[in-house]
C-alpha cells in the first residue's frame, strides 16, 4: 500500500483522500490507458453491460468536466458519430467532441445544446449521459436535493432530444431517486433501473440510473423496473 511521504502540512482528510487516489487500481489504470479520470471506467463497464454506444450514435454529456465520459463515447461511436458535451467547468478538447462550457441550468442550456445537436427538426440524440453533481456540502438532505434538481433537469431534457428508442443514463445518489422522477421515466421508457458499476466506489451512495428504450407517451405497462 502507497503511503505520503513525510512533511507536507496536510489535514487528515486531504491525506486520506490522496493516499486513496495513490492506491485506488482504476486511478492506476487511468493513467495507464490514458484517460482523463477514473470515471471514465464507470460508463466503459455500464456500456460493456447494457451496449448503449453503437458506432454511428449521436450523444450528449452533460457534466462532462474533465472530459473522461466524452473520450470513451467519442472513441465508442467513431467517426460517423457526434458527441456533444456541457460543463460549467473549462475541458480542455477531446477529438470528436463538441464542447459548451456553461452551467446545464443556465435557461439558454438546453436550448443551445439542441442547436449543436442540428435544430428542432433533425436535432435528435441517441443518448443521453449525465454525470453531474452538485459540490457537496457534507449535509446529506441537501446534497439530495441538489443532485436530484439536476437528475429532474437532465431527464427533462432527455425526453425532448431523445429519438425513439433512444436511451439516458444519469447519476443519482442511493435511496434519493424520487418516485415522481422514477414515475415519468416508467411511462416514457421501456426500462427502467439502477445501476452501480464496480469502478463506483463501494462507499459511495453514487448509484445510476439507467432508461432504455425511448417511447415518449406510451403505456407504461412494459418491461419497467426500478431496482
Amino acid at each position: 500500500m502507497a503511503k505520503l511521504k513525510p512533511g507536507k502540512r496536510r489535514s487528515v482528510s486531504s491525506r486520506a483522500w490522496l493516499e486513496r487516489q495513490l492506491n485506488d487500481p482504476y486511478v492506476v489504470r487511468a493513467k495507464r490507458d490514458g484517460y482523463r479520470s477514473r470515471a471514465a471506467y464507470k460508463l466503459v463497464e455500464i456500456d460493456d453491460k447494457f451496449h448503449l454506444l453503437k458506432p454511428g450514435a449521436r450523444v450528449v454529456d452533460l457534466g462532462a468536466a474533465p472530459g473522461g465520459w466524452s473520450e470513451i463515447a467519442a472513441r465508442r461511436a467513431g467517426s460517423s458519430g457526434r458527441v456533444i458535451a456541457l460543463d460549467i467547468l473549462e475541458m480542455k478538447p477531446v477529438a470528436g467532441v463538441d464542447f459548451l462550457q456553461l452551467d446545464f441550468l443556465d435557461a439558454t442550456a438546453p436550448e443551445r445544446l439542441k442547436q449543436m445537436l442540428g435544430g428542432k427538426n433533425q436535432g435528435k440524440a441517441d443518448l443521453v449521459l449525465s454525470d453531474m453533481a452538485a459540490n457537496a456540502t457534507g449535509h446529506r438532505q441537501t446534497d439530495h436535493l441538489r443532485i436530484m434538481a439536476l437528475a429532474e433537469a437532465a431527464a427533462f431534457f432527455a425526453r425532448e432530444v431523445l429519438a425513439p428508442g433512444g436511451n439516458f443514463l444519469c447519476k443519482v445518489l442511493q435511496g434519493g431517486t424520487e418516485a415522481s422522477l422514477l414515475a415519468e421515466l416508467k411511462r416514457d421508457f421501456a426500462t427502467v433501473k439502477h445501476v452501480k458499476p464496480p469502478a463506483s466506489r463501494t462507499d459511495s451512495a453514487e448509484l445510476y440510473l439507467l432508461a432504455k428504450g425511448f417511447r415518449r407517451g406510451a403505456d407504461s405497462r412494459g418491461d419497467n423496473e426500478a431496482r
